[in-house]
């Protein structure tokens, strides 16, 4: 049998879940080319070039062996805490938060590099810890431990919603890795009754605003809850078939605020309608689906949990940003996985969906080039 021309490291990829990957990236460079009224920059071509560098960087990812990852779980765990540090210390200000770092070819955001970077440490820490010590203090103190650190730096940015993502991320690996249910049930109840004095007393005033507009979205339509009115308007006004490529007047007259990072959706649906808004659920359905059945068959505890967390991650990014441009979930500044127009953020998915594809190939053979 003669050779294929093709490198056994691309066509070995899952292409049937990366080819409705990119048809969505395709959507989404269509969506922000219309958002910039009718041009490539200054969003759709860096959307589709970042898409690109990043999938490269993912394919080298899916070559790294499962020793590699375990060697360099700490490490890079250790590597984000710092950053996060330093962005306390010399982070760049921006919307009133402060959650950046200059390195001058680019601006970076560590804390979103913790949302794999959590699953990665805590699949880690499972995998060392004795099944029988799951359920008792040492299963529980230092993951909680690992969560905690980043989500308080997040917290104090501040960031509610990529802290959120963070805990949620490294709640579904202790969940997976056996922890007992009645410990999740007893967190929730206490978070349920710590809610109320959180909101009085942790909470900035505008994450205050926006839990109220969640809760009465009418009450401030020109203000807090302007966002909200407008994406409700936008979706609504696409009906089935949509307004029409380049012909989304909410977002062409600049009633929908941030229409090319977290309300890409409403953008979106305003111009291809419920079929557009249908094929973003099919696509994330199947890349879901994929990540799910990658994890399934994972030959390790390692390995299984690290599939589950990312899949979890992506799922987090993808749940959020829907119910929130819906009205079903207070705004949070979740950005649309592989549609919205942001760097860190196509890393981060990227990073998880590598990681993937890297658990993906250890279930077909064993062995790796690293």
């Amino acid at each position: 049998m003669s050779r294929s021309i093709v490198p056994d490291a691309i066509a070995r990829q899952p292409w049937h879940m990366l080819i409705p990957l990119m048809g969505l990236v395709c959507l989404g460079a269509a969506v922000l080319y219309s958002a910039a009224g009718g041009s490539l920059q200054p969003y759709a071509l860096s959307h589709v070039m970042r898409f690109l560098i990043f999938l490269g960087m993912a394919i080298v990812i899916s070559r790294f062996s499962r020793d590699f990852f375990r060697m360099w779980a700490y490490p890079a765990y250790g590597a984000i805490v710092v950053l996060l540090v330093l962005v306390k210390a010399i982070g760049a200000v921006g919307g009133g938060s402060q959650r950046w770092l200059n390195l001058g070819f680019m601006t970076l955001q560590p804390s979103e590099l913790m949302k794999p970077a959590i699953v990665l440490v805590l699949a880690r820490f499972y995998e060392t810890l004795p099944h029988a010590m799951t359920a008792s203090w040492r299963g529980l103190v230092p993951a909680g431990v690992l969560i905690g650190i980043p989500a308080l730096f997040v917290m104090i940015q501040p960031d509610l919603g990529t802290a959120l993502a963070i805990c949620f991320g490294g709640g579904v690996t202790m969940f997976l890795a056996g922890l007992p249910l009645s410990w999740f049930i007893g967190a929730g109840l206490t978070a349920a009754i710590a809610a109320p004095i959180a909101f009085f007393t942790l909470l900035h005033d505008y994450q205050r605003n926006r839990v109220l507009v969640f809760l009465d979205p009418e009450s401030d339509p020109l203000g807090t809850g302007y966002h909200i009115t407008q994406s409700k308007i936008a979706i609504g006004s696409g009906g089935f078939f949509g307004k029409g490529f380049g012909n989304g007047s909410q977002s062409h007259l600049q009633y929908l605020p941030e229409s090319h990072t977290d309300f890409v959706f409403a953008t979106m649906a305003e111009e291809w309608g419920m079929l557009g808004g249908l094929f973003v659920l099919f696509v994330f359905f199947v890349v879901l689906s994929w990540g799910l059945r990658v994890a399934r068959k994972a030959p390790d505890r390692f390995s299984s949990l690290l599939a589950a967390g990312m899949s979890a991650t992506i799922f987090f990014y993808v749940a959020i940003n829907l119910m929130m441009v819906m009205g079903l979930a207070p705004v949070v500044g979740i950005p649309l996985p592989f549609m919205s127009h942001g760097g860190t953020s196509m890393l981060t998915n990227m990073i998880c969906l590598g990681t993937l594809m890297a658990v993906n190939r250890w279930n077909r053979r064993p062995g790796s080039i690293l």
